[in-house]
């Protein structure tokens, strides 16, 4: 059965949602302490999440977009908020549906039914899983998965885009711009050192998985991996 995901700050009303789930045989994860919504939804990885907008800290449409660097799994909003623009600012900051309070649970339920039907039941689309392999290391791009023998890590979406550009390229140069181009619409408003931050993100994943210094740095071209992992067999 699938795992819900609920984060919504008022007790009753999660424990109340949480006792329902539970009735009809999912498994659920309740979120207890909203600054690291994003740290549980990577720990559990659900298939679904439930997602108050009147959070502590921060709100769910930035919860919302936090997720949705990490998966592509439904996100229902449910909001005392009834307005049209709160529906609307729900689905553009990715939301797949919104429920307003106070619900019907019998509505809650059909609409988790019907949004897990969409995305991996009867209803989701036929596609073949994309994999990239070079020399054993394997990214598991929807998955957002890298894997080198039997360790695995996770990834965030522009890791996993990053990794699949410089796999497919190895071992030519992948230059900045067109990885700049690839990861942002608009270059124009992306900070020098924010590429950086990203290549050094990736080599810490790839150091997690026991792959040292595999992405080269070249000078006024661009970035490389080079897959000398493949020489320690």
């Amino acid at each position: 059965m699938a795992k819900i995901m609920i984060v919504e700050d008022d007790p009753k009303i999660a424990a109340l949602l949480m006792s329902h789930l539970e009735k009809f045989g999912y498994d659920v994860v309740l979120t207890e302490n909203f600054e690291y919504v994003t740290d549980l939804f990577q720990e559990t990885k659900p298939d679904l999440v439930l997602l108050d907008i009147n959070l502590p800290s921060f709100d769910g449409y930035y919860w919302c977009r936090q997720i949705r660097q990490l998966s592509t799994c439904p996100i229902l909003f449910i909001s005392a908020r009834s307005g049209e623009m709160d529906q609307v600012m729900a689905l553009e900051n990715g939301a797949d549906d919104f429920i307003t309070k106070p619900f019907h649970y019998e509505v809650v339920m059909a609409k988790i039914r019907s949004n897990l039907r969409r995305a991996y039941g009867e209803y989701a689309p036929k596609v073949e899983e994309r994999i990239v392999d070079l020399k054993g290391l394997r990214l598991y791009v929807e998955r957002m998965e890298l894997q080198k023998d039997q360790a695995v890590v996770t990834l965030t979406k522009k890791e996993a885009i990053l990794l699949e550009m410089l796999m497919k390229r190895s071992p030519r140069v992948a230059s900045r711009e067109a990885i700049l181009e690839k990861l942002w619409d608009d270059q124009s408003f992306v900070d020098e050192n924010t590429l950086n931050v990203n290549i050094a993100r990736v080599r810490k994943k790839l150091q997690e998985i026991g792959i040292e210094d595999a992405i080269e740095t070249v000078r006024g071209a661009g970035y490389r991996i080079n897959p000398a992992w493949d020489n320690k067999r």
